[in-house]
Order: structure tokens, then sequence, then C-alpha cells
């Protein structure tokens, strides 16, 4: 039984003979390892196309900024994961990103799409009042440490502006927080994951892949904890932690 379209059968990311290994046209031994940074090949290959200074520039800095930050509920997945099987390194890996969702590190994407449709309709205060009559929160903004203002959102959308690159989506994410007042009765503080995607979509990074950014970045700070679990072990310390704080009320 055939699902879907069955007309395109083709790829453009990456092909390979017997002497070369071709990635988005270029050669891979010849004009990519050794000579390309890893931030510009996963723009090249997400996009077709090397990045430029500031697109790379702008991709550095997201990348770094989400990262790590603690012992956020990825994390403690991670962590529990290789204490139970520390066999299986790469589960412990797939543990933690498998929790990317709407909530937590997924929420750039969500907060793309609803930047995007911000840009499109061109209203935000009706865009947002939507949002509140479905009582949905409202993506990119409000974070529950940094209630004064994300550091790491106020240093990326600074950059922008230094730089130069406020476009229409930074512009859409200041829209929205000018209409809070009036629509919730309170201001909320932009958070990196309203940040991430304003700045990456007005620099020309595709919409359909904003939650790979999250991605790549977070898993390079699951390894980082994994190897630490390896040596200083507190995954049972936090399933221990977890049996402790919860009481039972059932039957």
């Amino acid at each position: 039984m055939r699902i879907g379209k069955q007309d395109a059968p083709f790829t453009a990311i990456c092909t390979s003979d017997a002497e070369s290994i071709r990635v988005r046209g270029q050669d891979l031994c010849g004009e990519i390892i050794g000579k390309m940074d890893f931030t510009s090949y996963f723009w090249l290959l997400v996009t077709g196309s090397a990045p430029t200074p500031t697109q790379k520039f702008f991709a550095d800095a997201v990348l770094a900024a989400i990262a790590e930050h603690g012992l956020v509920p990825s994390v403690v997945a991670t962590r529990m994961t290789y204490a139970a099987a520390p066999e299986a390194f790469h589960g412990a890996v797939a543990a933690g990103l498998l929790g990317c969702g709407s909530v937590v590190l997924g929420s750039a994407e969500v907060a793309g799409r609803f930047l995007a449709e911000v840009v499109a309709g061109g209203d935000a205060e009706a865009a947002v009042r939507a949002l509140r009559a479905d009582k949905k929160a409202i993506p990119g903004f409000g974070h529950p440490q940094h209630s004064g203002g994300d550091p790491r959102a106020n240093l990326l959308l600074q950059l922008a502006a230094e730089r130069g690159i406020e476009g229409p989506h930074i512009a859409a994410l200041r829209a929205v927080g000018a209409c809070l007042p009036a629509v919730i009765g309170r201001s909320l503080p932009v958070n990196v994951n309203g940040a991430i995607p304003a700045v990456m979509l007005d620099v020309g990074f595709p919409l359909a892949a904003l939650k790979g950014i999250s991605l790549l970045a977070r898993t390079a700070s699951l390894i980082a904890h994994l190897q630490e679990e390896s040596e200083r072990p507190i995954g049972f310390m936090l399933s221990g932690a977890a049996a402790a704080a919860i009481s039972y009320d059932g039957p």
C-alpha cells in the first residue's frame, strides 16, 4: 500500500561514488573537512547554502544560548537513564531529546510559528487575544526563574540591534510584548525561546527547521552531562529526590 506522495524520488543533500562524497554540491574532503566550521556546515546542510558572516554569527550565538541551563527536564531524563542503563549512552541522549516539546526546549519552534503568524496577519494584539481565548500561554514570553528578564534573550536581541538585523519577526516579538499589559493585565519578559526564533527567522533560517537548533545545541549539553555522570553520578540521587518529594494519595 502506498502512503503519501510518490512522484518526487530525489534528495539534494548527499551523494557518493567510489572516489568521492558530495554534500550539498560540495566535495566533503576537498571543500568541507578542515575548511568549514561545524556551524557553517550545519547551516549548509539545512539550507543548501553556506551562511553569510552575519548568519553564522547568530547561529553560533543561539546555539550557545540554548545548549545548557542546569538540571532541566531533558538533562534529568538523560542522567537518570544513564544511571539505569550505563551501556546505552545513545539511549540516554535520546531520552533527553525525546522530551523536547512545546513547554521546554522545543518551545522555540512554537514561538517561531506564532511570530510567523503575527507577521502574516499584522495584528499582534488580535493574535494574543486569540491565544488567551483558547487559554493558551503566550509563546516566547515568561520564565519561572528569570522573571525580571531572561539574560540570554536580552543579549540576543541586543546583538540583533547592534548588528542591524532587526526585521519583521523581532518587530512582531516586540509588538506582542507591548500589547500584553492591555490583554493579560501585566507585562512578561521575552524568554530565550522567543528571542531565538525572532533572530533566526530574521537572518533567514527556515521556519520548519527551527526545532533543530534547540535539538542540536542541547545534544552537546547532554553529552557533557553524561561525561560528568560517568565520573560523578547523580542520576540515582535525582531519582531518590523525586521519590522523596512526591507523596502517594491513591487508594
